[in-house]
């Protein structure tokens, strides 16, 4: 079974964590929740609290295949702020493993360098902080082992296209069949 980490911090959106987490759980892909606030009670920018699995440091990171990074503000720059966080995907990355980022988040990988003369999207105005990237302004973007999403109203897209990456693009019709999408 592949393994993935989504990350919360003070402030994510809602509907990209738990949309994502719900979509990669139905495609049979063990997810686990992790906080970087020291609590396991995350606030989002909506004022809903979810309630994570972990916290950042209680998780084993060997043979996790995918990290994944909700949007939303603060929780983007606050998950940009973590500096374990950061140096985790700079070694998730350089290992040739998944990172996916959606929304304001994909400014975490802009940020380390990460999308330089890659393809990616990003929510409309923090396509500043994508350094290098050439930017396509579609729904979501796979350039080898980063998927970036453009929002909240795309969480199925992009939620999908890393069922697809990691357990194959029939996987991921059936969980969109059964979605009704």
């Amino acid at each position: 079974m592949k393994k993935v980490v989504l990350f919360l911090a003070t402030g994510f959106e809602e509907t990209e964590a738990v949309g994502t987490v719900d979509v990669l759980r139905r495609g049979r892909i063990d997810v686990a929740i992790a906080s970087i606030t020291g609590e396991h009670a995350v606030t989002g920018a909506h004022g809903i609290t979810i309630v994570a699995d972990a916290l950042f440091d209680e998780v084993s990171y060997d043979g996790i295949d995918a990290l994944t990074l909700p949007g939303g503000m603060p929780g983007s720059a606050n998950l940009n702020a973590y500096e374990p966080l950061r140096k985790l995907l700079t070694e998730h990355y350089a290992k040739g493993k998944l990172i996916a980022a959606i929304c304001a988040a994909s400014l975490v990988l802009g940020g380390l360098g990460l999308m330089n003369g890659r393809k990616a999207t990003c929510y409309p105005g923090y396509e500043s902080h994508l350094t290098g990237a050439k930017l396509t302004g579609e729904a979501v973007v796979t350039d080898g082992n980063i998927i970036t999403g453009r929002g909240p109203g795309l969480v199925y897209d992009f939620a999908l296209t890393i069922v697809s990456y990691l357990s194959g693009e029939n996987v991921a019709q059936g969980v969109s069949d059964g979605l009704l999408l």
